[in-house]
């Protein structure tokens, strides 16, 4: 626990406090953009140590709980055709579609399985030559890369019987898309750390030259966010506007080259669209075309209809961070962990379910 519990000091937590009272006079509201920071804020109480005029809002971290119904759907269409095997990452097996969820559909005989890494996906192709084996692609800068390598493998051994169905989504656009939408008066992003080990800091550059919202990426622990506010709190009280590292023990401004040349060797920027946010120009990723033989969107007839989102659900408004979950009045009545209307609630990383779990509210 050594290099785990001097992240988790009281003490020096209390001594950051004291320097963000000290210094913080202005109405402040930080965003951020990764749910496991939504997670580790609840989880430490952290909303609670602050000064009453610094508010952390809850963005859109979660790329299970921002993936639009109709990829959900989409995913449901590919799991209904015969001799089709699904494999995805565990929190999507119960986000709600329209009409089923893969847990659903599986319980109805469909071949859902749950994978670890895009590797697994791959070794079940190997060991499954007659079936087709569909990756359904979700999540950021982070997993992107690992699903282009898979392909990359794919293609060196000749296997033919492996597709990814793409919703991946990037998340500097977003940020873009919330500033320019004008809902929410945000003073400055928490950034995430596992996506900028991946990217590096260039990618937020635009954010603060365009709008003159500081950044700073964060680590995960108590005393990372702690210090990352106090740096957010610094640079918005002098004036200023600028990226910065405080997770400097994991990033590094270049990011990774080699997962970004993988990343970008196989997919290319294109229009996605996010729950909450509707459609937002190359926040999403699509195979190139010369990787167009493992796209299970050129293979498949996934064309369905456009659903509305369950009635009453605010999980749009939250991933915004126009609403809190406190504000739908299905949460904790009709939607909890063990019967979702959302994905919000749904997936460990989504903020009905930090609510849920860690709020005394």
């Amino acid at each position: 626990m050594k290099h785990l519990s001097e992240y988790r000091d009281g003490a020096l937590a209390s001594k950051i406090v004291a320097r963000i009272k000290a210094i913080s006079k202005k109405p402040v509201r930080l965003m951020e953009v990764c749910g496991t920071h939504t997670v580790s804020i609840f989880r430490y109480g952290i909303r609670e140590l602050l000064p009453s005029h610094l508010v952390l809002i809850s963005g859109p971290g979660c790329p299970v709980c921002v993936t639009a119904m109709r990829d959900i759907d989409k995913a449901i269409k590919v799991a209904r055709i015969p001799d089709v095997i699904v494999t995805t990452f565990g929190d999507l097996m119960r986000v709600p579609g329209s009409e089923s969820s893969l847990q659903k559909e599986k319980g109805l005989g469909a071949d859902v399985r749950m994978v670890y890494s895009t590797m697994d996906a791959l070794e079940i192709a190997r060991q499954n030559p007659e079936k087709k084996v569909v990756f359904l692609g979700i999540g950021f800068e982070t997993t992107a890369p690992t699903i282009a390598a898979a392909v990359v493998a794919a293609e060196a051994e000749g296997i033919k019987n492996f597709w990814v169905l793409s919703s991946h989504k990037l998340l500097p656009p977003a940020m873009d898309a919330l500033l320019s939408g004008g809902e929410l008066d945000i003073s400055g992003f928490i950034c995430p750390g596992h996506v900028t080990t991946i990217i590096g800091t260039a990618p937020y550059e635009p954010v603060v030259a365009q709008y003159h919202t500081p950044c700073v990426i964060v680590g995960f622990e108590p005393l990372d966010i702690l210090q990352g506010i106090y740096m957010l709190v610094t640079q918005i009280e002098a004036g200023q506007s600028r990226v910065e590292i405080q997770y400097r023990r994991a990033v590094v401004p270049e990011g990774n080259p080699n997962a970004l040349k993988t990343l970008y060797h196989v997919f290319e920027p294109c229009d996605a669209t996010w729950r909450g946010l509707g459609v937002i120009p190359n926040s999403g990723l699509a195979l190139r075309k010369a990787y167009r033989a493992f796209d299970a969107d050129a293979l498949f007839d996934l064309e369905v209809p456009d659903a509305p989102e369950p009635p009453g659900c605010q999980c749009g408004d939250i991933l915004r961070g126009v609403k809190t979950p406190m504000e739908c009045k299905l949460f904790r009545k009709a939607c909890t962990p063990e019967n979702p209307i959302g994905p919000c609630m749904v997936s460990v990383e989504g903020t009905c379910a930090a609510y849920y779990k860690y709020s005394r509210l």
